[in-house]
């Protein structure tokens, strides 16, 4: 049997084993071990433990669990729920307000956090009792904070870009200074969406009552601003302007961020031993998860090419007419349908690094600006039916009154959205490349 059927029996194994539940590194390892040893009889493995060195010694990567302890820090401090509470009074007297904060603190949250589970059920706990309570349609709140609570997975510093970032070679300053603009235009796209659905369906989106908005001291709001939205801002402004200016590595910026984020914790007066051990625990949960997946993938990836199956996917992108233009659309059309059954870090684990082959040797083709298309189509996982994590993580804490359909159609306008802004970076790579060219990354 030609080995190439062997590499295409892997990838269906794959799939089966996720679908029955199987954690996704067990899943990734198992085949992959199954497979090099009914192709090779084991031997191809004794290039193994250098592959998995190779990943360990990857300093860069020490920026994931310093990014999700700062994450998971800020998130703890319960910043985000006195961020929505000032920006939403600050917005409240435009029809749509509330949900205007919402996405803009779901952007502060991203920037903050880049952590999804931690936002969604942060923004679904606060917000979205509050904006059922005043009218708002249930679908229109539900997709908000979906929608919002994803935007962390591509406005830097963002889990997904940092490991792209070692999938593909590239440094994570450049990734970070690439993603930036195109992050704030979905965040503007989504901001857009809203306020045409205040201009044509006002009671879908009620503003606050006048009666509310009289009992708000606005010296006191400012001086909330200044307390509760700037420092969070400004730690942010200074671990992203570090890396993309070239003054710290990842890791350092990430140190400091971290350290903010215990600072700013601290400040606030939520800094206890229960707060700071729950921290730990979950930040640890969380990278062993990550770098768990990433020593097993490197299993599945040595048996995968050693059975051939780089000329099965170059093969497939034969197939597909058109040229560069036309393949790169395939290839987010693949990651688009697997979205709909897979998450992130499982499509880029396997999928990505299967088409990189084909994609690296194509020269008019710049790898920054694919890797930010392949993130901000890897977003669309979070809120694509059934398996969208976002939509799952909404309906484990939303009230019973809203169901999974309300989650469901709710999102649906926003995963268009994010499918028009990936077609805009398509049509436009400057929006990806300019600022990292103007800085010279």
């Amino acid at each position: 049997m030609p080995l190439e059927y062997y590499a295409l029996g892997m990838i269906i194994a794959f799939f089966v084993l996720v679908l029955t539940g199987m954690p996704v590194g067990f899943a990734i390892a198992a085949v992959g071990f199954l497979f090099g040893f009914i192709g090779f009889d084991g031997w191809l493995f004794e290039l193994l433990p250098s592959r998995i060195y190779g990943v360990i010694n990857n300093t860069t990567l020490l920026a994931i669990p310093l990014f999700v302890f700062m994450g998971v820090m800020l998130e703890r401090s319960r910043i985000a729920e006195r961020m929505l509470d000032v920006i939403g009074h600050l917005c409240g007297g435009l029809p749509g307000g509330m949900a205007l904060a919402v996405i803009l603190v779901g952007v502060l949250l991203g920037a903050a956090t880049g952590i999804v589970g931690a936002a969604i059920v942060t923004l679904t706990l606060m917000a979205l009792p509050t904006l059922v309570r005043r009218g708002y349609k249930k679908t229109v709140a539900c997709g908000t904070i979906c929608a919002a609570g994803t935007l962390g997975q591509i406005i830097p510093p963002s889990l997904v870009l940092l490991v792209l970032a070692d999938i593909m070679n590239l440094s994570v300053g450049s990734l970070f200074a690439a993603a930036l603009m195109p992050g704030l235009m979905l965040s503007g796209m989504y901001l857009i969406y809203l306020l045409g659905l205040a201009y044509f369906f006002a009671a879908d989106v009620p503003a606050i009552d006048e009666a509310e908005r009289s009992t708000i001291n606005r010296l006191e709001l400012f001086k909330d601003v200044c307390k509760v939205v700037i420092p969070p801002l400004l730690l942010v402004i200074a671990v992203l302007g570090s890396i993309i200016g070239g003054i710290a590595a990842p890791t350092e910026a990430a140190s400091v961020g971290a350290v903010g984020a215990l600072l700013l914790t601290a400040v606030s007066g939520r800094l206890t031993r229960p707060v700071f051990s729950e921290t730990v625990s979950t930040s640890v949960r969380i990278s062993c998860m990550i770098f768990f997946v990433l020593i097993a993938s490197q299993v599945f990836a040595l048996a995968f090419r050693g059975l051939d199956g780089e000329f099965l996917i170059e093969a497939m992108f034969d197939w597909v007419p058109g040229g560069m233009y036309a393949t790169l659309i395939f290839m987010l059309l693949l990651i688009f349908v697997l979205g709909f059954f897979l998450e992130w870090i499982q499509i880029s684990f396997i999928a990505v690094p299967l088409f990189l082959p084909f994609l690296t040797g194509t020269a008019d083709i710049s790898m920054v600006w694919v890797a930010i298309l392949i993130a901000m189509m890897l977003q669309t996982s979070f809120l694509t039916p059934p398996f969208g994590w976002s939509l799952l993580f909404m309906k484990g804490v939303a009230p019973p009154s809203i169901t999974t359909g309300d989650i469901y159609r709710g999102a649906i306008p926003f995963v268009l959205i994010q499918v028009i802004a990936v077609g805009l970076l398509l049509a436009f790579p400057g929006l990806v490349l300019w600022l990292p060219e103007l800085i010279g990354w």
